[in-house]
């Protein structure tokens, strides 16, 4: 396992204007000189909007496309949510681009009920595990960070990364969150959210972050920016060989 440099794109997304957004994000990540993988925020061509599902893509449609052009010119994987309508349901599905062309997809399990999303799209029923660089990787939406069993560690993840649409008003939960999945399953965690206004006149604050499996905040920004990191592969075992908690963890068995 090498070293792993990641960038977090964090951007401002206007609603239901999926070409600007594509556009936003293409510029900001021209900045990227070298990278391995690229993370985009939740439904990063729409934003969190009510009428998201007017602009779904199908698999292999225009973001893909966008997507695998964008790691294919980075020699990075590209990675984010969009919302994909699959046969007559929709769902907000992360895509992992490889810059090969070949994707991975990840349906968000946990669906935000007290904004209706669970009245709009289809609950995502696969945990999925992905590989960069010889790390195994643990890629996440949003809501998901509130619930520690879906995020458990089964020493089979060296990094968990969520996308997010996630509010100010609730930043102390996203920053508590994220810096306590990374110390319960000895991993880096990466976080990627939004800034700007919403359509409903919420406000995102950013705080897209690297924490690493001891908790410590690697990194951290709350402006429309890149934030560049490299996670040490060294010091991730060391970490994990000093105070291996994961060996006295509970077993359990999702339903």
């Amino acid at each position: 396992m090498n070293n792993l440099i990641v960038s977090l794109v964090q951007q401002v997304i206007v609603p239901n204007d999926p070409l600007h957004n594509l556009d936003t994000f293409a510029r900001s990540m021209a900045t990227i000189t070298k990278t391995d993988l690229i993370v985009l925020p939740e439904v990063f061509t729409t934003g969190f909007c009510a009428g998201a599902r007017n602009y779904a893509e199908s698999a292999g449609g225009r973001a893909y496309q966008w997507m695998q052009m964008q790691a294919a010119k980075h020699n990075a994987v590209v990675t984010g949510s969009l919302v994909v309508k699959e046969g007559e349901a929709y769902f907000n599905r992360l895509v992992w681009m490889r810059p090969d062309g070949t994707y991975t997809e990840y349906n968000k399990r946990h669906l935000f009920r007290m904004a209706g999303e669970h009245t709009r799209y289809a609950m995502g029923i696969e945990r999925v595990l992905v590989e960069i660089n010889g790390w195994r990787v643990l890629p996440l939406i949003c809501y998901d960070l509130r619930f520690p069993v879906w995020s458990r560690n089964r020493n089979d993840y060296d990094l968990s990364l969520y996308v997010a649409n996630w509010p100010s008003v609730r930043s102390l939960h996203w920053n508590r969150l994220l810096q306590a999945r990374a110390i319960e399953n000895l991993s880096y965690v990466v976080g990627v959210n939004r800034v700007g206004m919403d359509e409903a006149g919420q406000h995102y604050a950013g705080d897209s972050s690297v924490y690493s499996a001891a908790g410590e905040l690697v990194a951290t920004s709350q402006e429309a920016e890149v934030i560049t990191v490299e996670l040490y592969a060294e010091k991730l075992t060391e970490y994990r060989t000093i105070f291996p908690a994961n060996l006295d963890a509970d077993g359990f068995i999702l339903q």
